[in-house]
Formats: C-alpha cells, structure tokens, sequence
C-alpha cells in the first residue's frame, strides 16, 4: 500500500516536471502573439494588399453646340451634360422637334390621352381647357403642320436634379378654324401661317426614362 502512495508522488512529480519544460520552451500566451501564418513571413515584411483607388468621376464630354446658339445659354446646356452624361444637343433637338409636332397635332384633335403622356399636369389643364371650350363652341380645328424650319436652344439651366431645356420652334402650319357645319369660320385652308413657339422642356437627369415632359409654352412675335 506504502508502495503505491510513493507511485502516485513519483508520477505527480514527474507531471509537475514536463508542464515546467513545456511552459519554458512554449512560453505563456498573452494575447498579443502574432497569427500562426506570421511565422511564416520574413521579419519586416508586410501583407501585400491592393492599394485604394480614388474613384475620380469623368469630367464631362465637350458639348459641340450649333453655330447659331447664343453663347449665353451654353453654361446651362454644359451643366447639364454634367448632370447627364447621356444628354446629347442633336439627339434632344430632334426628340423636342418630334414632340412638337406630337403635341400640336394631339392638342388639334383634341386628343387629352395623348396629350397626358407629354405634358406634365399643369399644362395639360391649360389644354383641356382651350379643348373644352372650343367643343362647348362647336368649333374643331382643321390644321396641319407643314414643316418645322428651325428649332433651336433658347435656354437651359439646372432646377435642382431636374434638367430644363427651352427651345424656339419656327414652323410653317396651316390653321384654319370649323364651325360643327364644316365651314370655316376662321383661317384660309390655302395660305401658310409663321409661328414661332417657345416651349420648355424637363426631365430628371438620374431617371431611366429619357423621356423629356412639356412644362410651358408661349409664342414670340414673327
């Protein structure tokens, strides 16, 4: 029995032993050791990592204007191709070309679903109504738009995110007035008319409709 009491001192002690051995050799953790992958990277040197790179926006592609744009309006039209980088002076001359003709000839028949699509809301009050009062006449409209001799860029400005382009139509049109008979009761279905519209256009330069809306209309004199 005495035997075996000496035995378990003897294996305690030798237990004791080995953890000193191993608490030298190891050493004792204390949080701050470097990862196991450390030790296998030569002294001094760094992780490789990607350098940051600064994400610059593109400065904005030079407008080529045409030549009889008055030099006033191009800050507004270059403020713009800022805000829009698809924004184009042909491709929007020709859809606001497209759009006047659209506009005139829906608001001669009277069309207002036509119109709602092209016009934002007040505007398209202004057109119901001169619709609505001409029905309660009994009076229709018989004119046709000949040709459009020039539509150019009047003004542009930024209105916050949203883009307005005014442009000056110089068409050619025949306006001729019916009563609910037929006849004309005013204009001549044989002579041309000069008008000269100046319409504003608007869109919301970070909207992925491209589509540009009708926000005011007037007319200069000849």
């Amino acid at each position: 029995m005495q035997s075996g009491w000496i035995e378990i001192v003897f294996l305690a002690m030798l237990a004791g032993f080995i953890a000193l051995r191993l608490y030298h050799v190891l050493g004792r953790r204390t949080g701050h050791e470097k990862p196991v992958s450390d030790a296998f990277r030569p002294a001094g040197a760094e992780l490789s990592r990607p350098e940051p790179r600064a994400v610059d926006r593109e400065p904005a592609p030079l407008i080529e204007l045409p030549g009889d744009i008055d030099p006033k309006v191009r800050p507004g039209v270059e403020a713009i191709a800022e805000a829009d980088r698809t924004f184009s002076v042909p491709a929007f001359l020709a859809g606001a070309q497209g759009a006047y003709t659209m506009v005139l000839e829906a608001f001669w028949r009277g069309d207002t679903e036509a119109l709602s699509e092209l016009v934002a809301d007040d505007v398209l009050a202004d057109f119901v109504a001169a619709i609505e009062a001409r029905a309660d006449r009994g009076e229709q409209l018989d004119n046709r738009l000949l040709q459009v001799d020039r539509a150019r860029i009047v003004g542009a400005r930024m209105n916050g995110m949203m883009a307005e382009v005014t442009v000056q139509f110089d068409a050619e049109i025949v306006a001729v007035t019916r009563d609910s008979e037929g006849r004309v009761i005013e204009g001549d279905p044989n002579a041309t008319v000069e008008t000269h519209d100046v319409w504003t256009f608007s869109r919301h330069t970070t909207s992925p409709d491209p589509a540009w809306l009708l926000i005011a209309t007037d007319e200069v004199a000849a």
